[in-house]
């Protein structure tokens, strides 16, 4: 995955996630919401309530989004700081009306959990650090010095002191827990979608190499003909030019760079059209073709294939999808990578399943990761004996979700395990030592209808770039 970009798929990057016209929106429930409840407390509850100073906080508000609405076109996104800024006016706009109306003795002192948990699901985390811990100091302050709610007759209404108290420690849990819980789904959500756009791309790029491939099989096909013409042409004008042996030279000449063509057109795609038997496989053959990348580069590739106890001993045909075999071919990477000499590919396919295990000699998982293997971004520092054994390795932890994402594609259940305990001594180490993935298949998810492989060929469809 070396040439995606790291900047496209930074799990930290934020900026500019929020919509002002969002931000616009959510205010103007809110001042609807204040204006409602103050007019209520006033008019029906009889409080006494400096109704001046409540609404001139709401008109700061109104002031704020008609300005915004009228500044700004409505696709502005904001910058980080930008958003900050705003959610740090509407925490100090409701801190405000909070003091003039009772203090935590309002129950509506909850809505101070709003901007914080808004920003922790939109800003960085040193962004929502900061207003968390505004929003902690202006309770405290309001909790502390506030003007008190009086009835109609001249009564405070006051909660018990140790109510108060507790709101208040109620208060800052609850910033600090929702705050806390919804940066990391937010967290995991963006990794998750970051990743899932990666095992696009790369799907993406394994159709149109396969997609290459069924052209240049196709020309190869359509320019056979017009070749073994030109040949055909230029042996007879040699033979005739005999006496002329500088046109003679010239024709073999053309007879020689005609079959350089078609080796060449020969060596670049060997199947023809998009013939639709090539749509389907043995098993064995789609695990050669997925693992010989790989075949050169030091490393032995051993293949076992067998059926289970029962089933047909002839192998399976079973579909070329390009999830199947970009997901085998990363695992096998990730096998060789890792492997200190060999590597096991084991096929096993029965009446109901299809099962392959990938195994290698090398040290296997890491026992503290081996429970999130084929989570993104999951990578492990990279010590002296990795940066040793792949020094231009420089990935970003989304091999093996890749892999696991394109084969579930296809109906494949992916399980990580290690074949021995990585603490053992070397000599005690069994052979194959290393790390173990075994991909399991419905049969019918992967293995091709017998009758559709005696059906007579359809027409060949258009190949698209």
């Amino acid at each position: 995955m070396a040439d995606l970009s790291a900047s496209v798929l930074a799990t930290e990057s934020r900026s500019e996630w929020v919509r002002l016209r969002t931000l616009i929106l959510l205010r103007w429930l809110a001042i609807a919401g204040q204006s409602a409840a103050i007019l209520f407390s006033t008019l029906y509850l009889k409080l006494q309530i400096d109704i001046g100073l409540c609404f001139m906080a709401i008109g700061a508000s109104m002031i704020s989004n008609l300005v915004a609405m009228f500044v700004y076109p409505e696709t502005k996104r904001l910058s980080e700081r930008e958003a900050l800024l705003t959610l740090l006016f509407d925490l100090s706009q409701l801190a405000f009306l909070l003091y003039l109306t009772g203090g935590l003795n309002n129950p509506f002192a909850l809505l101070i959990l709003a901007p914080v948990t808004i920003s922790a699901t939109a800003l960085r985390l040193q962004a929502t650090l900061f207003l968390g811990m505004m929003a902690i100091l202006l309770i405290s302050v309001v909790a502390l010095w506030h003007v008190p709610l009086r009835t109609e007759q001249g009564f405070v209404l006051r909660m018990p002191q140790l109510f108060v108290y507790g709101f208040w420690i109620a208060l800052v849990i609850g910033i600090a827990f929702l705050g806390a819980y919804a940066r990391q789904v937010t967290v995991e959500m963006h990794a998750m979608s970051q990743a899932l756009l990666a095992a696009q791309m790369a799907l993406s790029r394994e159709q149109n190499l396969t997609n290459l491939g069924g052209v240049v099989a196709a020309a190869a096909h359509e320019l056979g003909t017009p070749l073994a013409t030109i040949k055909l042409v230029s042996s007879e004008l040699a033979d005739e030019l005999s006496d002329r042996p500088e046109l003679a030279e010239d024709a073999a000449l053309i007879r020689d760079q005609a079959d350089r063509c078609r080796d060449i057109m020969r060596s670049m795609g060997q199947a023809g059209k998009d013939d639709l038997h090539l749509r389907h496989a043995p098993l064995g053959a789609v695990l050669r073709e997925a693992a010989d990348p790989h075949s050169e580069r030091g490393k032995s590739i051993h293949f076992n294939f067998a059926p289970e106890r029962g089933a047909d001993g002839v192998q399976p045909e079973i579909w070329r999808q390009p999830e199947i075999i970009h997901g085998l071919r990363n695992l096998v990477q990730n096998a060789v990578d890792f492997a200190e000499a060999n590597v096991w590919i084991d096929a096993r396919w029965g009446r109901d399943t299809v099962t392959v295990r990938i195994f290698d000699d090398g040290r296997g998982y890491p026992p503290d990761l081996l429970g999130r293997i084929g989570d993104p971004f999951v990578r492990r520092r990279r010590t002296a004996q990795d940066r040793a054994q792949r020094p231009e390795y420089e990935g970003m932890g989304l091999g093996l979700f890749i892999a696991k994402t394109l084969l579930e594609r296809s109906g494949a259940e992916v399980t990580f395990a290690n074949a021995s305990d990585p603490f053992l001594d070397p000599s005690e180490r069994p052979e194959r030592s290393g790390a173990i993935v075994e991909v399991l298949w419905p049969a019918a998810a992967v293995i091709v209808d017998p009758d559709a492989l005696k059906a007579p060929l359809g027409e060949n469809q258009p190949i698209r770039i």
